[in-house]
């Protein structure tokens, strides 16, 4: 058997913003980490189409011998979390976490942004948890197909970001959640559009957290002294190498290896 607890499955490289704070938190840990890169985006895919490639990722890892699973993709958690809990019910899955008490409680005039994919936008998923938990709030769900590709490729258009942002600004928000995990990596140039006294949210340093009470409940933790990594991709392995560096330039000489799925 594998000696990696934690598997962390994504479309592409955003769920790196996850990784980083799940090895900042828990660096004895090792992780197996699987980017859907052939298929992105997911964003303005079907959720039955979400379903059916995210399940063969899920069964990937699980072949693996993964003992956890953590979805470090917010496209994926809202439209097929609660099916994968009934798929694989002996497994823990972990899907990304809406930073809703959060917002809600930090937001001083009551104007919440949501940032994501058009798929997690449509499903008003997010909103529906701050309105419930948060009635007096007013919630601004935003779904942008363009934000993914800038952080994938590198290039951040400027003009293009603050279109995009547009309408929080308008709706004069104090509060931005960020509802997808490839947006962190945006969040020098989506804080220079919105200024400095727009708080920024997103859920990574939560789903680290539960990632670590849920090793220590399930008993699943590993005995390394030091955790591995170990990251797969089914587009180019060239490709994500170049963006693994660019991103987290400690890990610019990893192996990556090319999977089909």
């Amino acid at each position: 058997m594998n000696n990696f607890p934690i598997g962390i499955i994504d479309s592409g490289i955003g769920g790196l913003s996850v990784w980083l704070e799940i090895r900042k938190l828990l660096p004895e840990e090792s992780v197996l980490y699987l980017a859907d890169a052939k298929n992105l985006p997911y964003g303005e895919k079907s959720e039955k189409e979400v379903y059916m490639l995210a399940k063969s990722l899920m069964q990937y890892l699980i072949d693996k011998d993964v003992r956890m699973i953590v979805i470090a993709c917010n496209t994926i958690t809202v439209s097929a979390l609660n099916q994968f809990r009934k798929d694989f019910p002996s497994l823990p899955i972990i899907g990304t976490v809406p930073v809703v008490k959060t917002a809600a409680t930090r937001s001083k005039n009551k104007k919440i942004g949501i940032l994501s994919t058009k798929t997690t936008a449509e499903s008003d998923y997010q909103k529906r948890l701050i309105t419930a938990f948060a009635p007096d709030c007013e919630v601004i769900n935003i779904g942008t197909s363009k934000l993914v590709s800038m952080v994938e490729t590198g290039v951040v258009d400027m003009t293009v970001l603050k279109e995009e942002l547009a309408p929080f600004l308008d709706a004069n928000i104090d509060t931005l959640a960020l509802g997808c995990t490839h947006f962190p990596f945006l969040l020098p140039q989506i804080q220079e559009v919105l200024g400095k006294d727009v708080q920024i949210l997103d859920s990574a340093t939560a789903i680290a957290r539960q990632v670590k009470h849920l090793l220590v409940t399930e008993g699943i933790e590993s005995d390394a002294v030091l955790g591995s990594h170990k990251f797969s991709t089914t587009g180019d392995e060239e490709v994500f190498s170049a963006q693994l560096g660019r991103l987290v330039p400690d890990m610019a000489h990893v192996t990556i290896r090319k999977v089909e799925i």
